[in-house]
């Protein structure tokens, strides 16, 4: 067998299950953190969650199924490093809207989060009626930061421009943001921040509501509690917990159809991999609820 620190593919799977003709999935890295506004790192995210995800166990213990099996398919990283937010953009675009094309189901690897803007184009264009869950800490609803309308805090303000979207587990934002927000009563944004949460037993059942028949899901690491989650560009305390996160993602794949997700803005912590790991395991388990195998 193979050494698996040899294999450059999301969970070192070999041929039989990494194929791209075989494979249900497709990985696509984005390593890009150029309109970083605090800590820069999240470029080495996509690498990261790469290398830790080798040491998971393929086995789920929840769903008791070997998720690999559908098949995932691992790209190389696109070669976006050096290129402006937008040229980046319309890379991932590009890249995301062939492989729907092909009947695939792409999942996005961060970098920061402003590469959401491309993929969701390209959804968009195969699902019109796309709405997206946006878990994150931050509001993300600036139309303009640090000069750009493609810098990471813009990049909920730009979805929403595309299609509905639902936002969970918010616990920062600008006074710019909360007078947007304020004026929004078509409801093509919702929010569900962490004070609701605290408040709403039914939160989860709320928000699954809230989305349209086909969902994108856009998890910014960040939208969970430090503690859990220390690698991350923008850190907030008082984020979600692991559990309470799963369950979500749980019901709304049950409840609706994910057709695509992207997991950001992961900053390594060298000698730190517990969330390179999380991130591993946090797709890893998301594949599996929406492609429950046959018991």
């Amino acid at each position: 067998m193979e050494d698996k620190n040899r294999i450059k593919n999301y969970t070192a799977l070999e041929e039989e299950y990494s194929s791209l003709k075989k494979s249900k999935v497709v990985v696509i890295q984005v390593p890009y953190d150029k309109t970083a506004t605090y800590l820069k790192g999240a470029v080495n995210g996509p690498e990261a969650i790469i290398d830790a995800s080798k040491k998971m166990e393929l086995f789920d213990e929840e769903l008791n199924q070997e998720t690999y099996k559908i098949g995932i398919h691992t790209m190389d990283p696109l070669p976006v490093q050096d290129l402006p937010p937008e040229a980046m953009i319309d890379k991932v675009y590009s890249s995301t809207i062939e492989l729907l094309k092909a009947g695939k189901f792409p999942v996005l690897l961060g970098g920061e989060h402003s590469l959401t803007i491309g993929s969701i184009r390209a959804f968009k264009e195969a699902y019109p009626d796309i709405s997206v869950l946006h878990l994150d800490a931050h509001y993300d609803m600036r139309d303009e930061y640090f000069g750009s309308k493609f810098n990471h805090g813009c990049v909920a303000r730009r979805i929403s421009e595309i299609c509905p979207i639902i936002q969970a587990g918010t616990r920062s934002l600008s006074k710019e943001e909360k007078d947007f927000l304020a004026t929004q009563a078509n409801g093509r944004i919702k929010t569900v921040n962490v004070y609701d949460i605290l408040e709403m037993p039914l939160w989860k059942d709320f928000i699954s509501r809230s989305l349209s028949e086909h969902v994108y899901v856009s998890i910014d690491l960040d939208v969970f509690d430090p503690s859990l989650m220390p690698a991350v560009g923008t850190p907030e305390p008082g984020g979600i917990g692991w559990y309470e996160t799963l369950d979500l993602l749980r019901e709304v794949s049950k409840d609706k159809k994910i057709v695509g997700f992207d997991v950001v803005e992961l900053c390594p912590i060298k000698g730190q991999v517990s969330s390179d790991f999380l991130a591993a395991k946090l797709i890893y388990r998301l594949l599996g609820y929406i492609f429950p195998t046959k018991k």
